[in-house]
């Protein structure tokens, strides 16, 4: 009893001495241009304490979007303004709730603890984020991808100095709290991962706008997480909670297309047609209906990573060598995106190799004839097809004729010639398909939320 005694009361110590080490750390690291802009100051405190206001509790371990807001201010305002956005949501949540002052305590260590780390993380990664010379990294994928690590890895080290303090106050060992409070967790976290990551990089292309209409979407995911951790304990529900994630992947990669749509007028109107196309031609050549599924959706992403081209490369009228070496590079970041996505590796395969050329002049592998997957030929078609006649792209449209019969001139060389005729045949019997008129309503109406998610919820509880 008096050596329990004893390692609780050391136990205290160290959580008070991390507490006041990180919060005399951030102090001396902080930086007057960490705490503008005010408005998104004030935008990330909010989110944090009304996140934290509406927190809940599965198997012991305390859930709340406020980690997003936090992760964001780790990313775009430095550590020493997440240290204190973290201690003000900790101590609404520990009043709130009345937690006795040990778990005060830990709760304040923690939540000063990972925050400081993830804000240094962030800093050694990208380096200053409000130094001009660092601009062109906080508006790449490659910054989201960073937030989406430090996220994760300040998700685990969170977790970690909680399940110290369980583990010798209630005697649950590390095994069992890994167990029944981190793994059922993770895949909802990997998410919440991946939407800071979006917010992020959204911010430092598109401003302050998206982030304040974040607020009600981060609110509206917590309910629905909340709903979702509930459902582990009921297996009646597996259904409903597989529904769940698969609609959250698919939300991520549609605000991703959505976010493109704000900065590019033609890019969902775009998508929307390719798909159709696509999944025309695709059951024309005699694909399965899994396969027109499949390509049906790379269509709608396939232009997913121009969403990383800067404004002036994707609305530039004349591009020089190195604007086409960036803009070359958009399929492996589309795929990229994708392929984090668990089911997505298919499509992001389709959308890496969907400029390849047939006689190996394409791009980013080079490859040759039915090397390229026919999904990503099928595209290829269809989004050339598309660029020639729409309205709104950066030509004179063409007549279906005449585009029909550039697309046969390049046929053998750029383009699978055998999909070719089947494509003009199709166009020929059918009648050129509908132009779609509405980019984002078409998007939508061709994306078929609801209705996608309870597909791949089913295949995965199949």
């Amino acid at each position: 009893m008096l050596t329990e005694k004893l390692t609780t009361r050391v136990l205290w110590l160290a959580e008070a001495a991390l507490l006041v080490g990180a919060v005399g750390a951030s102090a001396w690291l902080s930086r007057a241009e960490e705490w503008q802009p005010l408005a998104l100051l004030l935008l990330l405190l909010v989110l944090a304490l009304v996140a934290e206001r509406f927190d809940f509790s599965i198997r012991g371990q305390h859930l709340s979007a406020s980690f997003i807001a936090l992760m964001l201010t780790m990313a775009l305002l430095g550590p020493a303004p997440a240290v204190a956005f973290g201690l003000a949501a900790m101590t609404l949540n520990s009043a709130v709730r009345r937690l006795s002052p040990a778990l005060w305590l830990n709760n304040l260590s923690a939540y000063a603890v990972f925050p400081l780390a993830g804000g240094l993380m962030v800093r050694a990664l990208i380096g200053d984020v409000h130094a001009p010379k660092n601009h062109h990294l906080t508006q790449s994928v490659t910054f989201a991808l960073v937030v989406f690590g430090v996220y994760m890895v300040t998700l685990a080290l969170n977790f970690a100095l909680v399940a110290i303090d369980v583990r010798i106050t209630e005697g649950r060992s590390f095994v069992g709290q890994v167990r029944d409070g981190f793994v059922p967790l993770l895949p909802g976290h990997i998410a919440l991962g991946g939407f800071a990551a979006i917010l992020a990089i959204a911010y430092t292309n598109l401003g302050l706008s998206l982030l304040f209409g974040s607020i009600l979407v981060l609110l509206a995911f917590q309910y629905l997480m909340r709903a979702l951790l509930r459902s582990e304990e009921r297996a009646d529900q597996l259904e409903a909670r597989s529904i769940h994630l698969a609609s959250l992947q698919l939300g991520v990669l549609s605000t991703l297309v959505e976010t493109l749509a704000l900065r590019d007028r033609n890019a969902a109107r775009h998508a929307a047609a390719v798909a159709r196309y696509a999944r025309a031609l695709s059951e024309r050549a005699g694909c399965s209906e899994v396969e027109q599924d499949l390509i049906h959706t790379a269509g709608l992403l396939h232009d997913i990573g121009k969403f990383a081209l800067p404004d002036r490369i994707l609305h530039a009228e004349v591009l020089s060598d190195e604007d086409w070496a960036v803009i070359r590079r958009h399929p492996q970041e589309g795929a990229t995106l994708v392929g984090r996505l668990d089911g997505y590796g298919p499509v992001a395969d389709a959308i890496l190799y969907h400029h390849e050329h047939v006689d190996g002049s394409g791009y980013p592998a080079g490859l040759i004839g039915n090397e390229i997957p026919l999904a990503s030929r099928v595209l290829a078609i269809c989004s050339i097809y598309d660029t020639l006649t729409a309205r709104g792209s950066y030509r004179s449209p063409m007549t279906p004729q005449d585009a029909m019969a550039e697309l046969r001139r390049v046929a053998g060389r750029q383009l699978d010639p055998e999909l070719v005729e089947t494509f003009i045949a199709l166009l020929e019997e059918e009648g050129a398909l509908t132009a779609v008129a509405n980019g984002q309503a078409e998007f939508d109406a061709e994306l078929a939320f609801e209705r996608r998610a309870r597909k791949f919820a089913q295949a995965s509880v199949g």
